[in-house]
């Protein structure tokens, strides 16, 4: 393999508030060449504290789910790498009449100690993960690149700072709402449409009970949940990985049985695979039938104090679900409201139980009307 002495790159000039930055396309192996990754730490030096680097430190586990989303059939990067190189290793010249920049190691021509390696001529501002998902793979997409030429790592801070705090968070809700946009089937969108029948179809117990994009809805009073925390609740039931089933349906177009041991684990797997998402929609809607007949003072109050129509009483009682549903039937099939009754009747659970002194908001609360459910069956 020959090494690489220096890259030369096309490129568009941009002029903003903060200075002159060069747009370009790099491939993501030749990228992970030039780029060291800079992370923020504490070194001592002669007894003082120094803070160096910009990045915070990669979250490997971040790395993971970048990397796995990457080896998707569609998936996609469009939005920019931010890089930094010193100005020693930058220059422009032109070639075939067309200027290049041109990004080469520097070696002090006087002190040959002070020196830049190929491996080292650029920093990265923004985007260490997205680029470092692609380390350690055969994975070489053309990635969109701003480069900063000169500049002093306290503007590089600034990048990146301002470019982090500026992004603000998307509403999951709003998230999930974008599957039903998706042309093919997949676990989110079958989740995504199941939230949208519960929240629609008068006769269901969460009739206009659902934010469907995380917010309150005008005109419309009593919706407890978000889409986010439904879908959350349904998505376990179907699949493992969403992004991975997403993927097998786009490459291959159907889904494979994974057996008794998988379906134990996942019980909306089966009617998953077969397209057959209404049944899922049967079941839920017949569980928490069940629950609004048994407990229909607690289900019906949703003031402050309350449990289960909100998030922490559907986090409980779709984990039930799954217990309850597999001790009805050992093979895929809709347990109708009267089955899922008798089990909810074994609870000696009463409508006053369920408030927050009991069920404190949160995690906890959430389990532990889980284990008290779960205690009753068992």
């Amino acid at each position: 393999m020959t090494l690489r002495t220096n890259l030369e790159l096309d490129f568009l000039e941009v002029t903003q508030e903060v200075g002159t930055f060069y747009s370009c396309t790099v491939p993501a192996q030749v990228l992970l060449e030039i780029c060291q990754f800079d992370f923020r730490q504490i070194k001592e030096n002669g007894g003082k504290k120094e803070f160096m680097g910009i990045q915070r430190k990669l979250d490997e586990g971040r790395v993971s789910k970048i990397r796995d989303y990457i080896r998707t059939f569609d998936a996609c990067f469009p939005t920019s790498i931010v890089i930094s190189v010193d100005e020693r290793c930058a220059s422009f010249s032109v070639f075939d009449g067309k200027q290049k920049l041109i990004l080469k190691p520097y070696e002090d021509p006087i002190d040959s100690e002070i020196k830049i390696p190929f491996r080292g001529i650029a920093s990265i501002i923004d985007g260490q993960h997205r680029l470092k998902a692609f380390d350690e793979t055969n994975i070489n997409w053309d990635l969109s690149v701003n480069v900063f030429v000169g500049i002093d790592e306290g503007t590089q801070a600034m990048i990146f700072s301002k470019v982090n705090l500026a992004q603000t968070r998307v509403n999951s809700s709003l998230v999930y709402d974008l599957f039903s946009l998706d042309r093919g089937r997949s676990p989110e969108k079958t989740a995504h449409e199941i939230v949208i029948n519960l929240n629609s179809i008068e006769s269901s117990p969460f009739f206009e009970r659902i934010r469907r994009l995380g917010s309150a809805t005008d005109g419309i009073f009593g919706e407890t949940l978000s889409q986010a925390t439904v879908v959350k609740g349904i998505l376990p039931l179907i699949t493992k990985d969403p992004l991975k089933d997403r993927d097998i349906g786009r490459r291959i177009g159907f889904w494979p049985d994974r057996g008794q041991d998988d379906f134990e684990r996942r019980i909306f797997y089966p009617f998953f695979r077969k397209d057959e998402d209404h049944r899922i929609l049967a079941i839920i809607i017949n569980f928490f039938d069940a629950v609004k007949e048994r407990w229909p003072e607690a289900w019906d109050y949703t003031g402050k104090g309350s449990v289960l129509p909100k998030t922490n009483g559907f986090n409980g009682l779709i984990r039930f679900l799954r217990d309850a549903y597999l001790h009805l039937t050992s093979s895929p099939s809709v347990p109708t409201k009267e089955q899922f009754r008798r089990i909810l009747d074994q609870s000696d659970l009463k409508d006053t139980d369920f408030s927050t002194d009991r069920y404190p908001p949160g995690s906890s609360g959430a389990a532990a009307l889980y284990r008290d459910l779960r205690d009753n069956l068992l």
